[in-house]
């Protein structure tokens, strides 16, 4: 099979990796790419979004891909499975409709709502509405509350707020500030939920539901999560302090009712559903869906995952998963994010990255590049998170230690890395 993977971050590099040890793959391609992903395919620089989808449907057509694999959200809540599918590719991604869990905060929390899913309290206001929006934070008593834009947001609309002013901030932000474009006209106001996330990234092909295992991501940019929100600084998997009692809360409380919920909905949803948990006072919240595999967390999972990925990709395709069992390596696996210098707020770029070579042949240490490109012949950064150097291991602390040897090892002008993830798995491995 002829494979492309759309996009060129860290999860892309690490899709292409997976799908390269399959025997099905006969040769893979990846649009844009980046440095890292050239080493294992050929990378064509093209734009990907919306305004292109018709060149990229001729690039597939003269390349005669196989099956296209959708990396980053964007193009999957701008439709590029509803352009692809009628005209006869097997693209792996939701639909617009279905696509929209991610795209519109507002959709999905209309329908957790709907159907009894539980999440945590929040009000919806609109740009019209802004003195609305005002009022209520100026009127509320209890915080940190949490601000979410409505759309996509690169990872960066929800903030949390600890007192008024900074909660009136980031509501200017969104309404009069345009901070985050139409993706904050609207915008949800919820109650701050104390306890700790998971991810789970769930397969699925329009009536089944496969889970992955479990991941816990890094959002602040700082240890003891201190500092901005990012797109994610570290994950690791599997997450040790989920028993499986909880974990079975997950699945028949969010996970299920909510693939329930869309088949009585007619959304047919196929490609990754992946969700954000948060456990607080031993019980299971929802905190928002994505439409797509995560970054960091794929970074973490799928090294661990024993299956052939591209058979699971065509059962979510083709909408036969029945009798799918993953199969999971019993080794710890942990991500940590190197960034450029002023990651989040703004990105160095140009700079030699120095270190990769000694890793190359290492069966279980592994860079997956993320802001990187070819320059002058050598590997520099190309802005925001450059790398994610990731180790595998029999325990929490093992694994920890190569992996942070590894990152001391890497070498970039300005490198900016958390020193904690996985930390507190450690503790309870």
């Amino acid at each position: 099979m002829n494979i492309l993977v759309i996009g060129g971050g860290g999860r892309e590099h690490c899709l292409v990796w997976k799908i390269s040890k399959s025997p099905l793959a006969d040769k893979i391609y990846a649009a844009p790419g980046n440095a890292g992903i050239a080493e294992i395919a050929e990378c064509i620089d093209i734009d990907i979004s919306k305004n292109n989808f018709s060149g990229l449907l001729e690039l597939i057509e003269d390349m005669k891909i196989d099956l296209t694999v959708v990396g980053p959200e964007a193009p999957l809540v701008d439709g590029i499975v509803d352009y692809f599918e009628p005209k006869g590719h097997k693209i792996f991604g939701p639909l617009m409709q279905a696509a929209a869990m991610e795209g519109s905060k507002v959709f999905a929390r209309e329908l957790l709502r709907k159907y009894g899913i539980p999440a945590a309290k929040g009000i919806v206001f609109k740009k019209e509405n802004h003195r609305e929006a005002m009022d209520y934070i100026q009127k509320r008593e209890s915080f940190p509350v949490v601000i979410k834009a409505d759309g996509l947001a690169a990872g960066k609309g929800v903030v949390i707020v600890d007192d008024k002013d900074e909660a009136l901030e980031a509501v200017n932000d969104c309404f009069k500030k345009g901070k985050f474009g139409s993706s904050g006209d609207r915008i949800l106001i919820e109650d701050f939920l104390e306890g700790y996330e998971v991810s789970v990234l769930c397969l699925c092909d329009g009536s089944r539901i496969v889970p992955m295992a479990l991941a816990q991501d890094y959002k602040r940019v700082f240890d003891n999560d201190r500092g901005k929100n990012t797109g994610g600084m570290g994950s690791y998997s599997p997450v040790p302090m989920v028993g499986e009692l909880i974990y079975q809360r997950i699945l028949d409380e969010i996970i299920f009712p909510t693939g329930d919920a869309m088949v009585r909905e007619n959304i047919k949803y196929k490609g990754i559903l992946y969700a954000g948990i948060m456990v607080s006072g031993g019980k299971p919240y929802l905190l928002e869906y994505n439409c797509r595999f995560g970054d960091p967390e794929t970074q973490a999972v799928l090294p661990r995952l024993e299956n052939d990925l591209v058979p699971l990709l065509l059962g979510c395709v083709d909408g036969n998963l029945a009798g799918e069992k993953l199969r999971w390596d019993a080794d710890r696996c942990v991500c940590v994010v190197a960034a450029s210098e002023g990651y989040p707020e703004n990105s160095s770029r140009g700079d030699e990255i120095e270190g990769l070579d000694y890793y190359k042949e290492s069966r279980d240490i592994m860079i997956f590049h993320a802001g990187t490109k070819i320059k002058g012949g050598k590997v520099a950064t190309n802005g925001g998170r450059v790398l994610g150097v990731v180790a595998k291991a029999g325990t929490f602390k093992e694994t920890r230690e190569k992996v942070y040897s590894a990152v001391e090892n890497i070498k970039f002008r300005g490198m900016q890395y958390r020193t904690d993830i996985a930390l507190k798995a450690e503790r309870s491995d």
